[in-house]
């Protein structure tokens, strides 16, 4: 079984590579605009003998959300929409069964009341959810031939070892002993440990049964800003101060953050404080087993991961 994947030099493709080959034990070859490294392939290299010597197809690659804002709208969809058609008509072209692609819950979302369900009638605000979402209805669109797989994951916020994100930032906030400001705040968000992720692509390749279609990602447990805070500093022996700021306060900060590089803007402080829910059921029903790790011990393997 040869599995091939775009976006191998990203946060999560280093680390599915890496679960591939530890856990699977396969080789998967990257693909890539700026090929680097050995097994990984250039755009123009990935031709039909490739396609058909790949079981499984796993598009990582795409542009992410842009906090600072300065990215066009149209770099979006020439990335997230227009690249993935051009993979997923390759696919349906050839002898490979199985096309995962990496989607977001921002396809759907981009704030949500109660839980996130795959039921929920997509409405996304910003060009990357809707980059997104254009390249989910064109695959949808499209007829499936007979004894291949198509698989759309909705992840919520990944974390891991290689995180760079607002997880990375929470742990800045700790670990130097900066008080967290958003005391204030009582939220509940799903987070997706990149090992629950890289488990759940195993099962979706190794698992014929499961029926093709969209599937949201998420860990199974909520937690608040706070507890995650709180955690933080149990796990790197330093307790947290949590402060109450007012909110007016927080956003009037966020909104100088807008302009002037801060370590906080209102897109950060939404982040960080936003109720964002995720079910996980449908995918977990579908796999028929439990996903490895707890969300406890997800945040504690990747704050782990910032003291190595």
């Amino acid at each position: 079984m040869r599995l091939t994947a775009t976006g191998v030099s990203g946060f999560v493709g280093q680390n599915l590579k890496k679960y591939i080959e530890d856990v699977v034990t396969n080789c998967l070859i990257g693909v890539s605009r700026k090929p680097a490294g050995e097994e990984i392939i250039s755009y123009k290299e990935l031709k039909t003998d490739v396609w058909n010597q790949t079981s499984a197809f796993i598009h990582l690659a795409g542009k992410a959300h842009d906090l600072k804002k300065t990215s066009e709208d149209k770099e979006y969809f020439e990335v997230n929409t227009e690249l993935t058609k051009k993979f997923f008509d390759q696919f349906l072209e050839s002898q490979c069964e199985t096309f995962i692609y990496m989607s977001s819950v921002k396809a759907v979302a981009d704030e949500v009341e109660g839980i996130l369900e795959e039921s929920v009638i997509p409405n996304p605000i910003t060009a990357y959810g809707k980059s997104k979402l254009a390249a989910e209805e064109y695959i949808n669109n499209q007829k499936l031939p007979e004894g291949k797989r198509v698989y759309i994951l909705r992840p919520c916020m990944i974390h891991g070892p290689g995180n760079k994100g607002n997880l990375n930032l929470l742990y800045n906030f700790v670990s130097k002993g900066i008080p967290y400001p958003f005391g204030k705040y009582k939220n509940q968000r799903s987070f997706l440990s990149v090992e629950n992720l890289c488990f759940v692509i195993k099962e979706l390749i190794e698992n014929t049964s499961i029926p093709s279609g969209v599937y949201n990602i998420a860990d199974d447990k909520t937690l608040s800003t706070k507890e995650l805070v709180t955690t933080i500093g149990h796990i790197i022996n330093k307790p947290a101060k949590i402060l109450n700021t007012p909110k007016f306060l927080v956003h009037l900060i966020a909104k100088v953050g807008d302009v002037l590089p801060l370590p906080i803007n209102s897109e950060r402080v939404q982040k960080l404080t936003e109720n964002y829910c995720v079910s996980n059921a449908k995918i977990k029903k579908a796999i028929g087993k439990e996903l490895p790790l707890t969300a406890e011990e997800g945040i504690e393997r990747t704050i782990q991961s910032f003291l190595s």
